[in-house]
C-alpha cells in the first residue's frame, strides 16, 4: 500500500478489536493521522498492541476513552475527522444470557451515538460502516428464496429475531438505523461493508474474537469426533481492513458492500489444515450427520432452529461489487486459513 494521506485525520471506533486494529495499522501505514477509541486505555492487556503502534509512529496515535453507551463520548475523539470508522459493537453468538443487553442495545445506541455525534461534527466527510453479511441473511436456507439462488447487496434480513439468531439481528437494526440517520442530513456520506466470518491473523496476542474461536475450535479438539456440515462466507481480516479504506477513499464509493472470498465447509478448512499439520493437532475428519447434530445442539449451545435452517445447506455471495468499486482483490481461503492456525500455534493456544 503506497497511497500517502499525510493531511487527512481518521477516526476509528472499538480500535482494539480483531478487524480494526489492522484497520489502524494500515491507515498509519498509508499516512493517516488515527484517532482511536478504546473502552479504557489504561487496559494494557486490551491495547498493548496499539501502544506499539504508537510506538511504531510517533505523534499519528492518539488513543481515547469512549463507550457506545454514552451520549457525547465519541465528539472529543471525533474532532478534526475527516473519516469516521465505526467497527466497534459486540459480537457474541452463544453464552448470551439478555441477547437485548449484550447485543441490541450496544449495536444501536453505539450508531445512533456514533453518527450523531458525525452530526455535530463538521470536520466530518464520510462515515464507513463495518457492518455484516448478517445483516444480509437470517439463515442460509433463505438463499432458496432469492432470484438468482446466491446472496448479493440488494438483500436484507428479515428472518432474525431477538429469540433466533440475535447477533444477526443486532447487525440488521444497527446498519438500519445507520441508514436513516445518514439520510435525515446531508452533510457526510456514508459506505458500508459487509464482510462474512472474518479469519486471519490477529495483531492482539490470545484476541478473545469470535472469529478467532471458530479456528480455535477446529484445532483444539473440540471437534474431534466430527465437525457439523455447516459451510462459512470467509474473508481474510486483512483484506476487511484494506477494503475499509478503499470505502473511505474512493469517492464515488456508496451503499453496502459484500466482502466474502468464498465458502467452506468446517471439514474443508480442517484438511486444509491437516494437509500442513498433518495429525499433531485434534483437526476433525469427518462429518457429522445432520440428525445427529439436530440431536446434541442444544446441549451445545445451538438451536434447533438453527440446526434445520442452516446445517446442510449452502450459502453463496455475489462479492463483484466490492471487487470492482472498492478494488478489493481477495486472497485464496488456504492462506487465511494457514496464516491463522499459525499464529494460534505460536500463541500457544494449542
Amino acid at each position: 500500500m503506497t497511497a500517502n494521506h499525510q493531511n487527512i485525520t481518521a477516526l476509528v471506533t472499538g480500535a482494539n478489536g480483531y478487524i480494526a486494529s489492522w484497520l489502524v495499522k494500515y491507515l498509519l501505514e498509508q499516512g493517516f493521522t488515527v484517532h482511536a477509541t478504546v473502552r479504557d486505555k489504561t487496559n494494557q492487556n486490551k491495547v498493548s498492541h496499539l501502544q506499539t503502534l504508537i510506538d511504531e509512529h510517533p505523534g499519528k496515535l492518539t488513543l481515547f476513552n469512549a463507550d457506545l453507551f454514552n451520549n457525547g463520548d465519541f465528539d472529543a475523539s471525533m474532532e478534526g475527522c475527516e473519516f469516521v470508522f465505526h467497527t466497534a459493537s459486540p459480537f457474541i453468538i452463544r453464552g448470551l444470557n439478555d441477547p437485548q443487553a449484550e447485543l441490541i442495545d450496544p449495536a444501536l445506541k453505539g450508531t445512533r451515538n456514533v453518527l450523531e455525534s458525525a452530526n455535530r461534527t463538521h470536520s466530518v466527510k464520510r462515515v464507513i460502516l463495518t457492518s455484516s453479511v448478517v445483516a444480509i441473511y437470517g439463515d442460509y436456507i433463505d438463499m432458496q428464496s432469492t432470484e438468482k439462488g446466491i446472496f448479493t447487496e440488494a438483500h436484507w434480513n428479515t428472518t432474525s429475531s431477538i429469540n433466533h439468531q440475535p447477533y444477526s439481528y443486532s447487525k440488521t437494526l444497527a446498519e438500519q438505523e445507520a441508514i436513516k440517520i445518514h439520510a435525515a442530513q446531508s452533510r457526510w456520506d456514508m459506505v458500508t461493508v459487509n464482510p462474512g466470518l472474518v479469519l486471519g491473523p490477529s495483531l492482539a496476542k490470545a484476541s478473545d474474537s469470535t472469529s478467532l474461536s471458530t479456528m480455535l475450535e477446529l484445532m483444539d479438539g473440540t471437534l474431534r469426533t466430527g465437525a457439523p456440515e455447516l459451510r462459512f462466507p470467509l474473508v481474510d481480516v486483512r483484506d476487511v481492513a484494506i477494503a475499509h479504506i478503499n470505502a473511505a477513499t474512493t469517492a464515488k464509493a456508496q451503499g453496502r458492500h459484500v466482502l466474502v472470498a468464498g465458502s467452506q465447509s468446517m471439514l474443508e478448512m480442517a484438511n486444509t489444515i491437516r494437509k500442513k499439520y498433518g495429525s499433531k493437532y485434534g483437526v476433525p475428519r469427518w462429518q457429522v450427520p445432520k440428525p445427529i447434530v439436530w440431536l446434541v445442539g442444544p446441549f451445545m449451545g445451538i438451536t434447533r432452529d438453527f440446526v434445520a435452517n442452516n446445517v446442510g445447506h449452502a450459502i453463496e455471495f455475489d462479492n463483484q461489487r466490492a471487487r470492482k468499486k472498492l478494488s478489493v482483490e481477495f486472497r485464496p481461503i488456504a492462506e487465511t486459513v494457514h496464516d491463522h492456525a499459525e499464529q494460534i500455534i505460536a500463541d500457544g493456544l494449542v
